[in-house]
């Protein structure tokens, strides 16, 4: 199997943790993990969803795991002991922006503190070498008009998600300085990463699950804010970015900082035209006819919300050598070729979906990439 050109063979007996292993990324990062023959290890609450990708996937029994809540610093301090990893994913999180009007305490808690809790628990662990804070896109806050954020920008957030994002980059930086500065501690990046999709995702209040649950049942599509645009790319892209990270600051202290991972941002599109060119390559992948768009219930709370959200990942690409390997219409269509299967194959296996669907991004990428950029050679 061919290795994507920025990991290679990086994680190849590795002690691997990864908090919020049971959401939508976390268990495409672990499915990954394991297939790089990382040792792997899960820390969260239970399934977030239902259905649930980690559940449909079989991954509890390659994946040991330990469930507790990250505000629950014990808890987080006894999973490290019992892991001993040497790097740490920190994906869990109150992900939904919708979500965060209606319970912002525990938006707060979660995201921001949350954070805190781990990053003490891992001053205490010395087997930690590499940390990967995973925040948002939406930790900025909103520039002029048309312009990308860079990672220099100002943190801010209109909404509680946003703001509770930016909260977490800056408990990071904090640790990053005050405590594990000059070496005195693991190396700590942050990655910022737009807007996902991808096979699997199953929360409430987000574009592609909402279409499929509507074309599953032939209701139109109601569309909250067609006319939004967003950096949409597919799950593997931002992932291939945090691995590609944290193998990296296992080495280079240099990358400790903060990383954007998206799409250029001429490449953005609306949320209406992911819409339609989702439902197209639904039906092509036997989902079903595709059923009508039609605009819903406004459900934003005033501007809070950014109409017009784009980041810069140059730094990424200069520096990481990190690159976008799927363009906006090959993303969308491997997702509706995941989703499609599984609405109308009662023996679809998503795991062997999942394993398919690495495999061919790490071929793709393997072709797509300069070859100065691979690992091992030289830059």
């Amino acid at each position: 199997m061919k290795s994507h050109p920025l990991i290679g063979a990086s994680y190849r007996g590795l002690r691997v943790l990864v908090t919020g292993h049971r959401g939508f990324k976390g268990s495409w990062l672990c499915q990954w993990l394991t297939m790089l023959d990382a040792d792997v290890h899960g820390f969260g609450l239970s399934a977030p969803t239902t259905p649930n990708l980690h559940a449909e996937a079989g991954l509890a029994a390659v994946v040991p795991e330990r469930v507790g809540d990250v505000r629950d610093g014990a808890a987080l301090a006894d999973a490290l002991r019992w892991a001993q990893p040497e790097v740490v994913f920190h994906l869990a999180a109150q992900p939904l922006v919708l979500r965060s009007y209606r319970e912002p305490v525990e938006t707060f808690a979660v995201n921001v503190v949350g954070t805190a809790q781990l990053l003490d628990a891992i001053g205490s662990a010395p087997s930690v070498r590499s940390v990967v804070v995973v925040t948002s896109d939406k930790c900025y806050a909103e520039g002029p008009a048309g312009s990308a954020h860079t990672e220099e920008d100002r943190l801010g957030g209109a909404d509680p998600y946003s703001a509770s994002k930016a909260g977490a980059e800056l408990v990071a930086a904090c640790w990053r300085q005050a405590y594990w500065s000059d070496g005195r501690g693991p190396a700590l990046a942050t990655a910022r990463a737009g807007n996902v999709i991808g096979g699997g995702d199953w929360s409430d209040d987000r574009i592609v699950p909402d279409l499929v649950r509507a074309a599953a049942s032939g209701r139109p599509v109601q569309l909250r804010w067609p006319a939004a645009v967003r950096p949409w790319q597919h799950v593997l892209e931002p992932l291939s970015g945090y691995l590609a990270l944290g193998a990296r600051l296992l080495d280079d202290p240099g990358a400790a900082r903060a990383w954007n991972f998206a799409p250029d941002p001429a490449a953005a599109r609306t949320v209406g035209e992911l819409a339609t060119e989702f439902l197209q390559r639904w039906e092509v992948h036997g989902g079903g006819s595709a059923v009508p768009l039609a605009p819903g219930p406004d459900a934003r709370r005033g501007a809070a919300e950014q109409a017009s959200l784009t980041i810069d990942s140059s730094a990424s690409q200069r520096e990481l050598k990190w690159r976008p390997v799927l363009r906006f219409a090959e993303a969308v269509d491997m997702t509706a070729a995941w989703y499609a299967p599984w609405a109308s194959d009662r023996s679809f296996d998503a795991r062997a979906r999942m394993t398919e669907q690495i495999e061919s991004y790490q071929r793709l990428a393997t072709e797509r990439y300069p070859a100065r950029t691979r690992v091992g050679s030289a830059t």
